[in-house]
């Protein structure tokens, strides 16, 4: 009886902590959402592997959230197999998920070289290409930057550099001419690479603190996997 009562222990804290993993689940979802939709015109002019990374996250939950059920159900059923593919996906995921960070960590300078090139590479064709120019646009009023680095930047662009001025969504304040002589008075001083830089700065500690929960959970989840598979197996004789 002690025996029977420790595996149905075991059952409900697989089942609960499943439970939390599709909580979890449902919150990547919910950043790689917030991520997509906050630097939708920062991704337009970026790379693809730049752009890449909001999907990623959001996949990466929906995943998360599938399985969590399949766990749940392996759980409830005391299915031997159903559990064992559940804790082999979840310690893949695991491993995924550091190697995710450990690339992260290492290309970390390499990602911001890229969206630099990005950014030069859109103002170039600043006015040629109407989506590429609408996102420049709005990615700097949203921003509140201009340029690359500073307002200057827009100084080496052809078209802007005869007649000495920027676009009109550099202007800080809506006044006649404001994007004419450009100044700090007048246009955004600070460029749209620090501007980006500053936002994930802001919004990387949630990121970092939601995949150390999952992380937890995912090893939690992993022990009491194992213990349930060893239970069913033992058929409650041993535990």
């Amino acid at each position: 009886m002690a025996v029977e009562g420790g595996m149905k222990c075991v059952k409900f804290l697989v089942f609960i902590f499943n439970f939390i993993f599709w909580v979890c689940g449902v919150a990547l979802i919910a950043i790689g959402i917030y991520a997509q939709v906050a630097l939708d015109k920062a991704l337009v002019v970026s790379s693809a592997s730049t752009s890449s990374t909001p999907i990623a996250i959001l996949v990466l939950g929906i995943i998360i959230f599938f399985i969590s059920f399949f766990g749940c159900c392996g759980a409830w059923k005391e299915s031997y197999c159903m559990v064992t593919t559940f804790a082999v996906l979840l310690s893949i995921i695991f491993l995924v998920e550091i190697a995710a960070a450990i690339a992260g960590y290492v290309f970390k300078d390499k990602v911001r070289l890229v969206l630099e090139d990005r950014l030069w590479d859109a103002m170039r064709k600043y006015g040629e290409d109407k989506p590429l120019t609408e996102a420049v646009d709005e990615l700097q009023r949203d921003f509140a930057c201009c340029g690359v680095n500073n307002y200057t930047d827009w100084a080496t662009i052809e078209q802007f550099k005869a007649n000495n001025t920027v676009p009109w969504s550099c202007c800080r304040v809506n006044t006649t001419n404001c994007n004419v002589r450009p100044s700090p008075v007048t246009v955004y001083e600070k460029g749209c690479l620090q501007g980006i830089e500053a936002w994930m700065k802001k919004n990387i500690l949630i990121v970092a603190a939601v995949a150390l929960g999952i992380a937890f959970f995912e090893i939690l989840g992993i022990i009491f996997a194992c213990c349930l598979m060893k239970g069913i197996r033992s058929g409650y004789e041993v535990m």
